[in-house]
């Protein structure tokens, strides 16, 4: 049989017996030399069948070089393991692993055992990747007591104690000191303009005395004069009153609730003029000033001792 079936008749018309007889001797010898070359395919030593059903992974091409592996993002141990035809549990002890969730990209894992008298390199060593080539894989937390987990105690609930309303404290009460008298302090009857305990003496910065008392006590007029001024248009003194009087002295009586007087109008010598107020103040009480030819003076020096 050549290329289907071979017409021997119709090669007759072109050639004698003896072309016949020779080309029925080829077609012979080419059925013979097929046979032998079928035999031979046949009855020859034949590949070993093997069973791929439990076989390990074939380890994947260009993944690991001489014995490592160099995790690429994305990867996971048990990946890794597959790939390279080990068990997870052999990898993590080849690379003295604890954690098969802690893996970083770039770093080296052994595809083999150490060599005899070789640790494993500890988890410690292992390259850092940067924040941005992290494993994507999740990290769970240690749970507590494991090596190299700081131990937080318990917080200590604070002590409860019974709850108190703070009382703010009452403004510190000082004694009337003692000062020697202004030469010109007999020009002038004065009198204490309230009747409280004094809480604040005279210093450059007061420029007067502060009177302690309760909210409404009666302000006096410290001499007999003139309102020169009542309102609250001067700021850090509240509502304030200024009075006139003779030979160029003239007082001032601040942070009242109430002003009684009006500007223009003449009071004597102990005349209510405003009670006691905190306006522009922390407590309740009385700053009062005495000022010589528009300088101020300590209202101690003309006031009468008490």
């Amino acid at each position: 049989m050549l290329n289907g079936q071979l017409s021997l008749t119709g090669i007759s018309h072109f050639a004698g017996a003896d072309a016949i007889a020779r080309l029925q001797r080829s077609v012979i010898f080419a059925g013979l030399l097929g046979c032998v070359l079928l035999a031979g395919c046949t009855t020859g030593p034949r590949a070993p069948v093997v069973d791929l059903t439990n076989a390990p992974p074939t380890p994947a091409s260009g993944s690991a070089t001489g014995g490592t592996y160099v995790v690429k993002p994305g990867d996971t141990l048990y990946k890794i393991a597959r790939s390279n035809g080990v068990d997870v549990d052999t990898l993590k002890r080849w690379n003295g692993m604890s954690d098969s969730n802690v893996l970083s990209v770039g770093q080296v894992l052994k595809l083999s055992a150490p060599a005899a008298g070789s640790a494993a390199a500890p988890v410690g060593s292992r390259p850092v990747a940067k924040p941005s080539e992290q494993s994507t894989e999740p990290v769970p937390l240690p749970p507590p007591g494991e090596p190299g987990t700081p131990t937080v105690p318990p917080a200590t609930p604070p002590e409860t104690t019974p709850s108190t309303t703070p009382t703010a404290p009452p403004p510190a009460v000082a004694e009337t000191p003692k000062v020697a008298r202004a030469p010109d302090a007999g020009v002038i009857n004065w009198a204490w303009p309230a009747n409280g305990q004094l809480i604040q003496t005279f210093n450059t910065n007061t420029k007067g005395i502060d009177i302690g008392g309760s909210a409404g006590d009666p302000v006096t007029a410290a001499a007999d004069g003139k309102v020169m001024y009542s309102g609250n248009g001067v700021r850090g003194l509240g509502n304030l009153i200024i009075i006139n009087h003779n030979n160029g002295f003239i007082t001032a009586y601040a942070h009242n609730r109430a002003l009684l007087v009006k500007t223009g109008q003449e009071v004597k010598r102990g005349t209510k003029v405003a009670e006691i107020g905190q306006t522009d103040a922390a407590s309740p009480r009385l700053h009062f000033e005495i000022r010589r030819q528009g300088t101020p003076v300590d209202p101690l020096q003309y006031l009468p001792q008490r």
